[in-house]
């Protein structure tokens, strides 16, 4: 879903400036790990396994994730700043299998920069940016980098890998036969979905400036 919003008042300067880098959100994650906890107030045995998984899942999804070349082609024309905020948890699967794509595609571009929000820590910022009702993480939300405007929005997963969910939930299907499903897709996919998606979103972001930034662009 893409929409132009003008100014954001939620996610400020000095909200981005306590962002965290995905290299510092992987170290966070360890040092919990280290004690046996996660993000969140839920530090069961379940959820810091579930944030195990997940570590090894990031670390698959930076290798078997190669850009393709019209993604690349993409972001490398890309003239419009832009931070890409992601709301995110340790324990949440579909942030483990987006968010190194995600963040491979930003590096891409010399013109985006990904920033981290714990999901808990932020629900004024996640309830602005609700998917169906619910805090679905991750959300990533455009801005552009030197107003703050919302360009857009993404997440919490791909079109395809969302209906599955949808589908399942509507079969009652059991949490585990479903994950194992998802992840399943994940593999399967390489991200490749994703980069179709980010291909498009991409050029629409691009284009929702500021109309007097646009005349700028245009002279220049």
């Amino acid at each position: 879903m893409t929409e132009r919003t003008g100014a954001n008042t939620l996610i400020t300067k000095e909200i981005l400036s306590k962002a965290i880098s995905c290299t510092q959100y992987r170290e966070m994650i360890d040092k919990l790990l280290a004690e046996n906890k996660t993000t969140g107030t839920d530090h069961s045995e379940a959820m810091v396994e579930y944030t195990r998984m997940n570590m090894q899942r990031m670390r698959r999804v930076e290798k078997t994730t190669v850009l393709q070349d019209e993604m690349v082609q993409k972001m490398l024309s890309l003239q419009t700043p832009m931070v890409w905020v992601i709301l995110t948890e340790a324990w949440c699967g579909d942030a483990a299998q987006n968010i190194p794509a995600i963040v491979k595609v930003a590096d891409a571009s010399p013109v985006v920069e990904v920033k981290l929000l714990l999901r808990d820590e932020n629900p004024e910022i996640m309830d602005a940016y609700l998917t169906n009702g619910g805090r679905s993480i991750p959300k990533l939300i455009a801005l552009h980098a030197d107003t703050l405007q919302v360009l857009g929005t993404w997440g919490p997963r791909p079109a395809t890998a969302q209906e599955l969910v949808l589908e399942a939930k509507q079969k009652d299907t059991p949490f585990q036969e479903m994950a194992e499903k998802l992840h399943g897709w994940y593999a399967k996919d390489r991200s490749n979905t994703l980069q179709q998606e980010f291909t498009r979103l991409v050029s629409d972001w691009g284009m929702l400036v500021a109309p007097e930034e646009q005349l700028v662009e245009r002279c220049s």
